[in-house]
C-alpha cells in the first residue's frame, strides 16, 4: 500500500513537473535579454526547480566515452561480462586492452545505483582495468527470478571475481564491506585461484559496535520484525517485479536526507539563487549531484532485512558467528590477500573504527601486508569521491595494488 501511495503521488505531480519544464524551455527560446529580467529569471528558476522535484528509478549513465592516458584520449566502452536478474558485472573496456591491474569495485546496494561511484571509477580508470558490480533495481526483477539475500550478494562477489579471473584486486565501498570480506574469506578458505591479491575496504560497517552512529542506533532500537512491518512494501502491478517484496529506494533516500535535512534545504535554496541570478556553472554542480542522488533503486526485502539483522543488529561477522550457506565465515582464513582499510574523520554514517576492525578479524595476514588510513577532513562521501579521494586516498590504494599485482 505504501508503494502504491507513493506511485500515485508521483503520477499526480508528473503533469505539473512536465508543464514547468515546458514553460522553462519556452523562456529559453526567447531573446537572451528576456531571462535577464529579474521577474522572468525568478520564474524560470522556479519552473526548473519544480520540474526537478521528483525521483527517478532508472540508472543514470556512467558517461565515460574516453579516458586520458599518456597524453592521449583512449576510447572506453561499457561491456557487460556477466549478468544475473539482480546485477551485472560491467567492465570499462579501453581500446587496445592495455595490460593494467584488474580491479573489481564492489558497489553499495543501499538505495542508489552503482553510478554513485562514478567519481571513484573516474579516478581508477586511467591506471586500472576497472570492473563494477552494477546492481539492478529490484522492482524490475520478476518474482520468478527468486530471492536475493545476503548470501546471494556474497555469491555474486565470488562469481564476479571468478569471471575476472586470478590476479584481480577488490575495492569495496561503504555498505558491502562486510559482504566483500565474507566473500574473500570463503574464497581464501577454499584456496580459490581467483582470490583477490588485495582487498581495500572503504568506509564500511565491518563492526558497528564501535562508535555507533545514528544509523547504527536506529538499527538497534527496533526488532527486525518492526523493520519488516514498517519499511517493506510490494512492487506495484505496473512493473516487471510486481508483487516482489522490497525496501523501496524512496524510503532509504528519505532517511538519508532527514539525517542532514538542513544541508539539503540549503543546497536547494542555493541552487534556486544561482539559477535566478544566471550563475549557471554554480547551479550545475548541485544539479549534477542531485540528478544522481535522486535516482533510486529498490532493494529486495530479504537482502535489506538480512543485512540489518546480521551486520547492524547481531554483529555476526566480528563475533565469529556469520554463516554463509551453511559454512561459518572465518576472516582468519585470509593469508595471502593484502588488506587496506580507509575511514573518514567526519563520517557520520560509518564512523571511525568500524572499518579498521577488519584488521583484527584478518588475524593471519602478515602485519606488513595490512595498512589503515584515516583521512582528515572528509565525511562519508569524501572517502571515495572528490579531491581528497583523488589526491590523497587513491595514491595509497594505487601503491597497494602495484605492490601486490
Amino acid at each position: 500500500m505504501r508503494y502504491t501511495t507513493f506511485q500515485a503521488q508521483t503520477d499526480m505531480m508528473a503533469p505539473a513537473r512536465l508543464a514547468a519544464g515546458w514553460v522553462n524551455a519556452g523562456l529559453s527560446l526567447g531573446p537572451p535579454w528576456l531571462k535577464q529580467l529579474p521577474p522572468v529569471a525568478q520564474m524560470s528558476a522556479g519552473c526548473e526547480m519544480l520540474s526537478r522535484a521528483g525521483l527517478t528509478h532508472a540508472r543514470p549513465d556512467y558517461g565515460f566515452a574516453a579516458v586520458r592516458m599518456g597524453g592521449d584520449d583512449v576510447p572506453v566502452r561499457e561491456e557487460v561480462v556477466a549478468s544475473t536478474p539482480f546485477g551485472d558485472l560491467v567492465r570499462f573496456r579501453k581500446a587496445g586492452d592495455p595490460q593494467q591491474p584488474r580491479v573489481l569495485l564492489v558497489a553499495p546496494l543501499s538505495g542508489h545505483f552503482a553510478t554513485l561511484l562514478r567519481g571513484t571509477v573516474e579516478t581508477l580508470l586511467p591506471e586500472n582495468d576497472v570492473y563494477i558490480t552494477d546492481w539492478r533495481n529490484a522492482r524490475d526483477a520478476p518474482v520468478a527470478a527468486g530471492a536475493f539475500g545476503f548470501d546471494d550478494y556474497v555469491a555474486h562477489v565470488i562469481a564476479f571475481l571468478e569471471t575476472i579471473g586470478p590476479g584481480a584486486h577488490l575495492i569495496s565501498v561503504c555498505q558491502p564491506c562486510a559482504h566483500a570480506l565474507a566473500a574473500v574469506a570463503i574464497m581464501a578458505e577454499d584456496d580459490h585461484p581467483a582470490t583477490p591479491l588485495s582487498m581495500t575496504l572503504m568506509a564500511g560497517p565491518v563492526d558497528t559496535r564501535v562508535n555507533p552512529t545514528k544509523v547504527n542506533a536506529l538499527a538497534k532500537t527496533h526488532p527486525i520484525d518492526w523493520f519488516e512491518k514498517e519499511l517493506i512494501a510490494r512492487v506495484p502491478a505496473r512493473y516487471p517485479g510486481a508483487g516482489r517484496r522490497v525496501y523501496p529506494g524512496f524510503v532509504q533516500l528519505t532517511a538519508f536526507m532527514l539525517m542532514n535535512i538542513g544541508r539539503h534545504v540549503d543546497a536547494h535554496v542555493d541552487m534556486y539563487s544561482h539559477l535566478a541570478a544566471g550563475r549557471v556553472a554554480d547551479a550545475e554542480t548541485a544539479k549534477t549531484f542531485y540528478d544522481e542522488y535522486f535516482a533510486v533503486l529498490d532493494l529486495t526485502a530479504e537482502f535489506y532485512l538480512e543485512t540489518v539483522s546480521r551486520v547492524f543488529q547481531d554483529h555476526l561477522l566480528p563475533r565469529g558467528d556469520l554463516v554463509w550457506r551453511g559454512r561459518r565465515v572465518d576472516p582468519g582464513a585470509i593469508r595471502r590477500t593484502a588488506l587496506f582499510t580507509v575511514e573518514g574523520e567526519r563520517d557520520d554514517i560509518c564512523s571511525v573504527g568500524q572499518t579498521v576492525a577488519a584488521h583484527g578479524l584478518c588475524r593471519n595476514i602478515y602485519a606488513n601486508r595490512k595498512r589503515h588510513h584515516l583521512q582528515p577532513g572528509v565525511g562519508h562521501y569524501g572517502v571515495f569521491n572528490g579531491k581528497k579521494w583523488q589526491n590523497q586516498i587513491y595514491p595509497l590504494v594505487r601503491n597497494l595494488i602495484l605492490a601486490t599485482d
